[in-house]
């Protein structure tokens, strides 16, 4: 198949009347949707072991669906910082910063108006493979200190592969953790609960956490526990917990594999991101989805980061370069056990 990124088309409008519209990008196999409203992934269609095309994300056909149910995220950019700041505040370089409670005491996924929320510019990638989206958020928003420019490459490779590359620089010291929100069903959007899917990660500690999901301390061995994913097996339920990648801070490798026995579809991801959320979604309470039809594998830093200096440090200032990117492959395996 010839690599092909469809001019964009109209899908709607925001809630404040700004167009939107959706990039398709299709190569070796996969078919990708990407709206610049949120910088959603609204679509991935692969394979099968069969060849049977199916997307494998979860979502809605029109901006209006992402719009009036927000809260799970479905497929979204999420910034300024993805997962949790305790209370709503951090402090960096003796100065306290107050966000948005939007999670119970807590700030989650940059606030009430996160990046999820805006209506990105976008263009092609320059090497013809994508898309790139980018904004500015100004000083201030949601709380956060600094101008962020920020941009997010989602381009597919050779193999079909996509890969979402963010960049983002600041005039002022601030904290940044972007990621993408995805849902995965290997079975197919829709096709029921995927707890049945077998995953490995590639992590031997996971953050503890209260119950406001807040680490309480240093990373625990996932050695003896439900957490440990170190050999495939299936997923289950009541998973929102972020995971220490063992490669750490050292380069991109990779962190999980998703298998879905039924269909063989296998996803494979790989990221520079020192940490993985696991989310299962058991709590969807809206929208056509119900509790745990699709996980999330969210790389991103750890959650409550600002208020942790033992976790690897969020913090980027000016003159530095945040840059972060994860690679989502896709494949299929022959059991049918």
């Amino acid at each position: 198949m010839t690599t092909a990124v469809t001019a964009p088309e109209r899908a709607g409008s925001a809630p404040d009347g700004t167009p939107v519209h959706r990039w398709v990008l299709e190569r070796a196999g996969t078919r990708v949707a990407v709206l610049d409203y949120g910088g959603i992934l609204q679509s991935v269609e692969v394979p099968d072991r069969d060849g049977v095309r199916a997307d494998v994300v979860l979502g809605f056909d029109d901006v209006a669906g992402y719009v009036d149910c927000p809260s799970p995220y479905f497929g979204a950019l999420i910034g300024r910082y993805a997962n949790r700041i305790a209370g709503g505040a951090f402090t960096l370089d003796g100065r306290t910063y107050r966000l948005p409670r939007n999670n119970g005491t807590n700030c989650l996924h940059g606030g009430e108006r996160g990046f999820d929320k805006r209506v990105w510019d976008a263009e092609p990638a320059a090497d013809g493979h994508g898309v790139r989206l980018s904004l500015v958020s100004p000083d201030g928003e949601e709380g956060f200190p600094g101008r962020l420019a920020v941009s997010a490459t989602y381009a597919l490779d050779a193999a079909g592969a996509l890969r979402i590359e963010y960049l983002a620089v600041t005039d002022a010291p601030t904290v940044v953790n972007l990621t993408n929100h995805s849902y995965w069903n290997l079975g197919g959007a829709g096709s029921g609960r995927a707890g049945g899917h077998r995953l490995r990660i590639a992590a031997g500690h996971v953050t503890p956490l209260d119950g406001d999901s807040v680490p309480t301390g240093p990373p625990a061995p996932v050695a003896g526990t439900r957490f440990d994913f170190r050999e495939p097996r299936e997923v289950g339920s009541g998973y929102d917990h972020n995971f220490v990648l063992d490669h750490g801070t050292s380069g991109a490798s990779v962190a999980a594999e998703l298998y879905d026995p039924v269909s063989g579809r296998v996803l494979t991801v790989t990221t520079t991101e020192p940490g993985i959320q696991l989310y299962t979604g058991d709590a969807f309470d809206a929208g056509p989805f119900g509790p745990c039809e699709g996980i999330a594998l969210e790389t991103q830093h750890f959650p409550d980061s600002p208020n942790r200096p033992d976790f690897p440090s969020t913090v980027l200032r000016p003159g530095e370069e945040f840059r972060s990117v994860t690679t989502y492959g896709f494949g299929t395996a022959d059991d049918r056990a």
